[in-house]
């Protein structure tokens, strides 16, 4: 896979990840046990997925920006509906985690408070 894929993440999701050495949360609610990979996105499925997912979300999100070359899982590009996605085939880890954005309550990244 060329080009960074992105991940939306509950900020203490994120902080346990940083903790415990791996990130295993698959989705909103579902972890990559349960789901079978994480779901990720590119730059521009981002806000759809958002949208979609994530706009109720009363804790805080960010957006993880994962380099796949850093990661030991696999990646796959699959068919969902009309579209393909990027999914993560094991435990992203932290160090495959390039920029971590805050997102605000409309789904933008806070581009001036970007980590790592």
């Amino acid at each position: 896979m060329t080009g960074q894929i992105l991940h939306i993440a509950t900020r203490a999701d994120w902080e346990a990840a940083q903790r415990d050495g791996a990130y295993t949360t698959s989705t909103r609610g579902r972890t990559l046990a349960e789901e079978g990979f994480i779901h990720a996105a590119r730059p521009e499925q981002v806000q759809p997925v958002f949208d979609r997912y994530y706009a109720d979300a009363d804790e805080p999100l960010v957006l993880l920006v994962i380099d796949p070359d850093r990661l030991g899982a696999e990646v796959r590009v699959e068919p969902v509906g009309d579209d393909t996605y990027p999914h993560v085939y094991g435990p992203i880890e932290p160090a495959a985690v390039v920029e971590v954005h805050p997102l605000d309550a409309d789904g933008r990244r806070d581009q001036s408070r970007a980590q790592r």
